[in-house]
């Protein structure tokens, strides 16, 4: 794997607060995290008990829309906005196990997300798997970047991945802009999958989680149906639309003891034209 600025800069940790792509990755059983993670996801689980198999089903998420893109759409090269902190199985292993050449672009600019891609993102040896630091508020960044470059073919159709990252962004012009840019490098064909934190299925203890979020130093916006369909605006929608990340094509398992205000994440996939 590439790593943009590998060897530019020492990798500075910030174990002193909290992050949420360690929140998250503690949540989901992960050891990648330092107290302050813990303490904050903790005390989101005691606020919202749900929140494990809310992130649990956002990750499934990822897994069935990677799956659907490279196996029933043909899809050979994947963009990861916001990818987080590595929990096999990730992107690339997903794609690579349809098609050992698929190609996958990871972007995020957490530093812990840096001290572990090249021992845990390693692809297939006939794929090919990059890495761009960069924050998703900077567009041009990561497509001028020259791993981006390198590894994508913006003659063939991408997967752009945006999962569970805009509730990062508090400002909705902003929010779009960020994937209305990258969409317009994009050929025909090409796909967009988000899922995007809402609080329309329980909201009075989101409220609080939000709360402790904020209080911890992490953004944490959630949005309507309405301001969710937004991103997909001139786009040609997946069946089946825009629904919670756990009905979205479930497999035989995925939804079944779910409680609908147990999932605080819309989720949706759609064609460019």
């Amino acid at each position: 794997m590439e790593r943009r600025g590998e060897d530019a800069r020492e990798v500075d940790l910030r174990t002193d607060r909290a992050h949420g792509a360690r929140i998250y990755d503690y949540i989901l059983g992960g050891k990648d995290n330092f107290a302050a993670d813990r303490e904050a996801g903790e005390n989101s689980l005691k606020i919202w008990p749900a929140l494990r198999v809310h992130m649990q089903a956002n990750r499934y998420f990822m897994h069935r829309v990677a799956r659907f893109l490279a196996a029933e759409r043909g899809i050979r090269q994947f963009l990861d906005i916001g990818t987080g902190l590595p929990t096999s199985p990730n992107l690339h292993e997903v794609a690579q196990s349809v098609d050992p050449t698929a190609r996958v672009v990871y972007t995020d600019n957490d530093p812990l997300v840096l001290a572990h891609t090249r021992a845990l993102m390693l692809g297939t040896a006939q794929g090919q798997t990059a890495y761009v630091d960069a924050d998703m508020r900077d567009p041009q960044t990561i497509i001028a970047a020259p791993e981006f470059q390198r590894t994508l073919d913006l003659t063939q159709p991408v997967g752009l991945l945006l999962i569970a990252i805009v509730h990062f962004i508090e400002d909705d012009a902003e929010a779009l802009r960020v994937v209305r840019q990258v969409l317009e490098v994009l050929p025909s064909g090409s796909y967009l999958a988000m899922s995007i934190a809402t609080d329309e299925f329980d909201p009075v203890p989101l409220a609080e989680v939000q709360r402790e979020y904020n209080r911890v130093g992490e953004t944490l916006i959630f949005r309507d149906r309405a301001k969710a369909l937004a991103f997909f605006d001139g786009l040609e929608m997946v069946e089946p639309g825009l629904v919670q990340v756990h009905k979205w094509r479930p497999d035989s398992t995925a939804a079944q003891g779910i409680a609908d205000k147990d999932i605080a994440m819309y989720g949706a996939v759609a064609r460019k034209p």
